[in-house]
């Protein structure tokens, strides 16, 4: 994998030192940047995210990634907020955001038996073929930590319950999303990120 640059956007989010450990532990450096031409120069980019939809989207204006991400033409994966950020809005914070994918992030519904931030393993049902999911099965376990989700729609690759089924995966031409966090997600969330570093 030497020939692979992966550069993981400086979005502010909580967890890039343990997504870079996850890389680590499949044998990838990774490296953190803002810069334009670098991420313009990866083999693979990953938006991470932890956090708020219009703070995320202040800091992607304010280093002008916002118009470059949605032109990138190698594989990019947006993780938990992250995948939420590539498509058109969010309810959170009412925040205009990248616009590559069809939608609207919304507030997930709680119930007395289904407290919101959804926290926890919960699994995966997928629905199409894709190369992001190799090897993944209906019913695998990830790890989830939001409180806003997508609904179901043309991207959708996998599907999770939490009363209503929300996308757990999506995939939209080159840009790929997992809603829960790979690097949280012990041998499946292994199994993605290394899914992902082989789409050319």
């Amino acid at each position: 994998m030497s020939e692979r640059q992966i550069v993981i956007v400086a979005s502010g989010g909580a967890n890039i030192a343990s997504l870079q450990f996850a890389l680590q532990r499949l044998e990838v450096a990774s490296a953190v940047s803002a810069d334009a031409a670098e991420i313009r120069a990866a083999s693979h980019v990953i938006l991470p995210g932890v956090g708020a939809a219009a703070d995320a989207m202040s800091r992607l204006r304010s280093s002008r990634l916002d118009n470059l991400i949605p032109t990138l033409q190698q594989p990019v994966l947006g993780i938990c907020l992250g995948m939420q950020l590539l498509y058109e809005a969010s309810q959170e914070g009412d925040a205009r955001c990248l616009g590559i994918i069809p939608g609207r992030a919304a507030r997930i519904a709680p119930s007395k038996d289904r407290p919101v931030p959804h926290m926890g393993w919960n699994t995966l049902d997928i629905r199409r073929p894709c190369a992001l999911l190799a090897g993944l099965a209906d019913g695998d376990y990830a790890y989830f930590v939001h409180s806003y989700a997508l609904e179901v729609s043309a991207a959708t690759v996998a599907s999770t319950g939490y009363g209503a089924p929300f996308s757990s995966c999506v995939q939209w031409r080159n840009f790929y999303g997992a809603q829960f966090h790979p690097e949280r997600s012990a041998a499946v969330g292994a199994r993605l990120l290394k899914n992902f570093l082989a789409i050319n």
